[in-house]
């Protein structure tokens, strides 16, 4: 039979997606690798700062230490809490873990930096969580605050690091400092490519702790785990990232937070669709409260829009990047000016000029022109941290 060139790039297509799935299911988490950091927590007070991702072969990291008679002492939980059932931003309190009797306290609320007299009640910290490689996903920052107070009272922390999800790229504008919040702490661009381990060492390095503070670290890396390596995740890292679908369109899509659109919040799926009721199109859904989403955008509201469910394959998004195609044409479609955005725009995305150009009637692809030096002067700042093959 004779092979078109159609027929020959679909084949390829699938072989290169079968390799990829083929080599996520050959990938090893440092969470996994406890003959590397037991030792290290064997006879100490530890710390967990965890959350529901922190799983080992379908069992939890804390139930596992404490089977192994590891003396865990405290969880420090993040942004979603420890089991991950907190809507975004949602204030989450200290408590007792029912299952463990174990001690939770909130880094996520009031406290986002851990109290140096709460850290001190341990002789290490653990970090296990899963990330999906944004600059605005707070995990980062939890990470950040805790290497801080590590570094105060002369704690070690170790990275069990996983994989980026997000890896097989860079893209986005480099944070300019004037919009530091806790959704954005470091010059970094939106997506940066990166494991949590790798950042680690990059914070150090870089010097982002601030005044020539350095954090005792270790970092258990992956096996067989590359930056190109399409990794699935096995839990959701957060209630409203409920899929792989959503975890890609996510450094797309994020910014709607910043405006009255709806990205799916309080539907069965939210960051794969947008959409708002004064806008058109075939597509409708309605935002209800739900565990994740206690109070969504346009709840209860019939919204019209689009479905990105379907469509574009995930290989397209990926190599899409951040498209801001999306935000572009829902800000023409509502003509609500400088009302479309709040001041989070600009924290999300990182800079001011965006919002200039989308108002001055730029596309998508002049904007993106405008961080391609960010992305390449990122690429090489970034060299010196990595821990796996580009």
């Amino acid at each position: 039979m004779k092979m078109t060139f159609g027929k020959i790039a679909a084949l390829c297509a699938a072989w290169f997606i079968t390799c990829q799935v083929m080599a996520s299911e050959g990938v090893v988490t440092g969470a996994q690798r406890m003959e590397e950091y037991l030792p290290l927590l064997e006879g100490k007070r530890v710390g967990l700062l965890t959350n529901q991702t922190g799983v080992v072969d379908g069992v939890h990291l804390v139930d596992t230490l404490l089977a192994r008679g590891i003396d865990v002492r405290v969880v420090f939980a993040p942004e979603h809490g420890f089991r991950g059932e907190a809507d975004a931003g949602e204030h989450v309190a200290s408590y007792t873990d029912k299952k463990t009797g174990v001690e939770v306290i909130s880094i996520y609320g009031a406290n986002k930096e851990p109290k140096i007299e709460d850290v001190e009640k341990v002789d290490v910290v653990v970090f296990d969580i899963q990330d999906v490689g944004l600059r605005y996903y707070t995990y980062l920052s939890s990470m950040h605050y805790m290497m801080k107070t590590c570094a105060a009272t002369g704690r070690r922390l170790v990275v069990l690091d996983r994989p980026n999800p997000n890896g097989m790229y860079v893209d986005g504008p480099i944070l300019d400092l004037r919009y530091r919040s806790f959704v954005g702490m470091h010059p970094i661009p939106v997506v940066h490519g990166m494991t949590l381990g790798e950042l680690a060492r990059m914070i150090n390095g870089e010097g982002w702790l601030g005044e020539g503070v350095r954090c005792k670290l270790t970092v258990i890396t992956c096996q067989n785990y590359t930056h190109q390596t399409r990794y699935r995740l096995p839990v959701a890292p957060s209630p409203n990232l409920p899929n792989m679908r959503s975890i890609y369109l996510y450094p797309s899509l994020c910014y709607f937070e910043a405006t009255p659109v709806s990205i799916g919040r309080g539907t069965e799926f939210p960051f794969q669709v947008y959409g708002h009721p004064a806008m058109d199109g075939d597509f409708q859904f309605i935002p209800h409260e739900t565990n994740g989403a206690k109070n969504p955008p346009q709840k209860d509201k019939v919204c019209h829009g689009v479905d990105l469910r379907e469509g574009l394959s995930d290989e397209t998004l990926i190599a899409r990047g951040i498209d801001l195609s999306y935000v572009i044409k829902a800000y023409h479609a509502l003509g609500l000016g400088e009302k479309f955005f709040t001041s989070m725009f600009e924290r999300l995305i990182g800079v001011g000029y965006v919002r200039t150009m989308i108002m001055e009637n730029a596309n998508a692809a002049e904007i993106r022109a405008r961080w391609a030096d960010d992305v390449k002067h990122f690429r090489e700042q970034r060299k010196p941290y990595l821990l796996y093959e580009e």
